[in-house]
């Protein structure tokens, strides 16, 4: 029996472009995402990959097609007919949005604390006690000091500053993340150790993801699967391994090749 026998995509997106101007960047995308699937998007830099995500993340209006998402209570639900606050609504609950850049995720001049309970206010939480406490507890599940909490984002390292920010983003235990290029730029030490983190968070909490990524390492280590994208087509999709290990598209192949050679 077929998932689409048991149980309802957490995501469609059906024929999905995006342009800018009168160039088109993404060019008729189509996949579903399943509870607790992880999908990375691989291609090389100008591939469409980013707007991709962007766009299925209601930050960037489509050209054409839609994007749906399965509601807790009112199933699947076309995003962009929905109005602005509710799609507020959803980045705040359900969604969580991982920046390639921490910066951009966080808010570089209040402590870490407020920085992670600040999703928690924004939905009416307001006992200090309480929001310090899970603030703490989310601390030490992305292995920050707890006593860092009232240190500000600025005075941490690049790779403490992506995994607050992911604290920031999981302490509404969402259904769906969005990461765009999360590991770049960081040693390879940290990135991974990072990855091991995500690897065990996205497990522990069923929690889906889309990851937007050029390093192929990434993708196998974390997504079940894989969506090849070259000049904003999607030109190979299917699982990670079987992609990985028997490209079947000449791009893909290519990619591939480019990362065994010495």
């Amino acid at each position: 029996m077929s998932k689409l026998d048991t149980t309802p995509p957490l995501m469609r997106v059906q024929g999905l472009s995006c342009a800018y101007g009168a160039k088109t960047v993404v060019r008729d995308i189509s996949f579903d995402l399943w509870p607790g699937e992880v999908l990375a998007i691989v291609g090389e830099s100008g591939s469409g990959k980013t707007t991709l995500l962007n766009t299925v993340a209601a930050r960037h209006m489509p050209s054409a097609g839609h994007v749906y998402f399965d509601l807790r209570d009112h199933g699947l639900q076309e995003i962009y007919a929905m109005s602005e606050a509710q799609r507020r609504m959803l980045a705040r609950t359900d969604w969580g949005f991982v920046h390639q850049h921490a910066a951009e995720g966080l808010r570089m001049n209040v402590s870490a604390g407020a920085n992670v309970s600040e999703r928690l206010m924004a939905l009416g939480q307001r006992h200090y006690g309480q929001l310090r406490a899970q603030a703490i507890d989310w601390l030490e599940r992305v292995e920050i000091n707890p006593n860092r909490i009232d240190d500000r984002p600025d005075t941490f390292s690049g790779g403490m500053r992506q995994r607050l920010q992911i604290a920031r983003n999981l302490i509404t235990q969402p259904r769906l993340v969005f990461m765009d290029e999360p590991t770049s730029g960081l040693d390879v030490s940290v990135q991974a150790k990072l990855l091991d983190m995500m690897r065990t968070l996205t497990r522990q909490m069923n929690l889906a993801a889309i990851i937007v990524t050029h390093d192929l390492a990434v993708a196998r280590l974390l997504a079940q699967r894989m969506m090849v994208m070259q000049n904003g087509q999607a030109v190979e999709t299917g699982l990670t391994d079987q992609v990985l290990d028997d490209p079947q598209h000449p791009y893909t192949q290519l990619l591939v090749s480019s990362v065994l050679q010495p």
